[in-house]
């Protein structure tokens, strides 16, 4: 009964509550004159927002807002010019959104959104599959300025629509692209284009806007581009593709040539984005740049996937402003990374070419260069490789002869030195005095063997500088390499399949120069470990080293040049053949056995005096001698 009287009383409760409710909720109803306060109250403070959010559209701005509007009327005008300031002008005016123009040399795009190049096409060239060479194309290349306004707006010319208009200065065509303020206040781009001519004058100027800029602010020129894969090998591509600039008058610098880099530079004279064969250069014509933040991103981890640019560069230099306006003169370099080509310009664009450092680069450009250029000339540029190569064998040819005259009186002396060894088996130290000391008076140090073949290696290293940046050797053909600046593939394995450091294809030269490489160091190396005599203490073993470079040298030309220039492998294969039939030749024909030991013994029965460097040495291992003997005799 009590828990039936407990239920009542929780209803009752409850629609008590409900009641109080439903009455409160009834008193608080608004008014029909409530409603209506209440709904204008609304409206203004949505009127209100709106009002707020115009104001703010002024700073902030999206793509939309630079739209090219053809026809406004005043109060558009007036809306466009509240939200983007002066600058809207230039939506009001009309143009095509491309200017193309042509000369000997390009085929050109200019944009009108922005101002810029879109399109720059090399009429003379096509790259590794007949496609015409593109430094500028599908957006891979962007050039902006930004700059501050009075009214505390950040502009990017990017952004907005410029002008165009062609007209021609005698034989050279001028295309000027002016982003408007008004018809008499505008920042230009002018581009001068001479006939038969890859450097285009290009110069930045602005007219009536030093009452726009807002000059205590930086006026910043922004150029990013990805380099265009035009090679075979993108890898190999990417190796000579760098950044290059010179600053301080003379000085020439890359960034990185593999990973990523960056780098902030003062006084810049120029800067060439290197894409291998071709580049990008922009020049400071007027003064240099006081300061640019450069950047190098390689594009290239995985050659399957990442196969359409090798590199991204970027630089950001401020502009300075003079009487408050922008007035710079520049050269807008694109075209083949050749030699000959950028030397005609006298800015010292040529030192962008990796020639090699030091004595190498000195002697690509003093003999090589020219050499090469002139049998190619008049001969097939395989055919000038082989002669070129003779030529560079004939004039060391002196060194392999020192060389080979130094191992046969070492052959000569082996029975006397093997005595020496014998005699003193128990005294490492005499037997090395002894040994000098014959040497020493037969005139045969090994030395006198060793110093004539570093003189080779400023030659091997520059050569190997030289084939892989020879312009002239690109896309040019020989026996069955059609390209060699490239490899000259025989097999391509099949899609997907590749061997690690060595690739998915099979080239032939480098096959050649690995299997004349083996039978070279075969004879030489052969005939140098026979002559060694045990290793002394503590001294690595010479002859086991020499046998496993036998293999290792072939095998790393076989595995590293797979994928280089097969101009390189046809000069290494043609200098192997030469230095094998030279030694033949020297060892059958020029060196009498009889006739070097006749003046063996003479050298021997003459006292021979020593140079101080010797007599140095001679006194060291007598006090090593002297020093043994004493501790041999304490330890007794």
């Amino acid at each position: 009964m009590e828990e039936k009287k407990l239920d009542i009383n929780s209803i009752i409760g409850f629609v008590l509550i409900f009641g109080i409710l439903v009455f409160m909720m009834y008193q608080n109803t608004p008014t029909p004159e409530e409603l209506e306060a209440q709904k204008k109250a609304e409206q203004e403070q949505v009127e209100a927002e709106q009002r707020e959010s115009k104001q703010n559209e002024t700073l902030v701005t999206t793509s939309q807002d630079y739209a090219p509007v053809k026809a406004l009327d005043s109060t558009q005008l007036a809306e466009a010019k509240n939200r983007l300031g002066a600058i809207s002008y230039a939506l009001t005016l009309p143009g095509d959104d491309m200017t193309i123009v042509e000369t000997d040399v390009f085929e050109l795009k200019f944009q009108r959104q922005g101002g810029q190049l879109a399109e720059v096409k090399l009429k003379n060239f096509v790259d590794y599959d007949s496609v015409p060479i593109y430094m500028v194309k599908n957006q891979n290349s962007n050039f902006n300025i930004t700059f501050n306004t009075n009214d505390g707006r950040l502009r990017n010319t990017q952004d907005f629509p410029f002008q165009p208009s062609v007209t021609k200065s005698g034989d050279n065509t001028v295309v000027s692209m002016k982003l408007k303020f008004s018809e008499q206040e505008f920042l230009e781009y002018r581009y001068e284009l001479k006939p038969d001519d890859y450097m285009i004058d290009f110069s930045v100027k602005s007219q009536g806007l030093n009452g726009i800029f807002n000059t205590s602010q930086p006026i910043t020129l922004d150029w990013r581009q990805k380099g265009i894969r035009h090679a075979k090998s993108i890898s190999y591509e990417n190796r000579y593709t760098r950044l290059t600039y010179m600053h301080d008058t003379d000085r020439v610098e890359k960034l990185g040539q593999m990973g990523d880099d960056e780098e902030t530079v003062e006084d810049v004279e120029w800067l060439s984005y290197r894409q291998h064969f071709f580049s990008s250069i922009l020049v400071a014509n007027d003064n240099p740049f006081s300061k640019v933040e450069m950047t190098s991103k390689n594009l290239v981890e995985d050659e399957e996937v990442d196969s359409l640019f090798t590199k991204l560069y970027t630089t950001k230099m401020p502009l300075a402003f003079n009487g408050g306006e922008v007035n710079k003169n520049y050269g807008l370099y694109y075209g083949p990374t050749d030699a000959k080509t950028l030397k005609a310009y006298d800015k010292n664009l040529e030192e962008s070419i990796p020639f090699g450092w030091g004595i190498f680069g000195w002697i690509n450009k003093a003999l090589f260069i020219p050499l090469f250029g002139f049998l190619s000339g008049f001969l097939p540029y395989g055919i000038a490789i082989i002669v070129m190569t003779v030529l560079v064998k004939i004039m060391l040819s002196f060194v392999q002869y020192k060389q080979f005259l130094s191992q046969a009186k070492m052959k000569i002396l082996k029975p006397e030195l093997d005595a020496i060894r014998a005699k003193y088996k128990d005294n490492k130290m005499k037997a090395q005095q002894e040994t000098m000391a014959l040497q020493s008076k037969a005139g045969a140090s090994p030395l006198s063997g060793c110093l004539p073949g570093l003189m080779q290696i400023p030659v091997f290293y520059a050569l190997f500088m030289f084939f892989p940046t020879a312009f002239d050797l690109r896309q040019k053909s020989f026996l069955w390499a059609d390209d060699l600046s490239s490899f000259d593939s025989i097999y391509d394995f099949p899609d997907g399949f590749s061997i690690p450091f060595y690739g998915d294809h099979v080239a032939l030269f480098p096959i050649l120069a690995a299997v004349a490489i083996f039978f070279y160091m075969k004879m030489t190396t052969g005939q140098q470990t026979a002559m060694q005599g045990p290793p002394q203490e503590g001294m690595p073993d010479m002859s086991k080293m020499m046998k496993y470079m036998i293999y290792f040298s072939p095998l790393l030309m076989l595995v590293f040049f797979n994928n280089y220039a097969s101009g390189l492998s046809l000069y290494y294969f043609i200098s192997n053949l030469i230095s094998i039939g030279i030694m033949l030749v020297i060892k059958n024909y020029i060196i009498d056995e009889e006739k070097v030991l006749a003046k063996i013994e003479v050298s021997k029965s003459k006292p021979k005096k020593q140079n101080r460097f010797q007599r140095k040495m001679a006194e060291m291992m007598e006090q090593a001698e002297q020093q043994k003997q004493a501790q041999q005799r304490r330890k007794k």
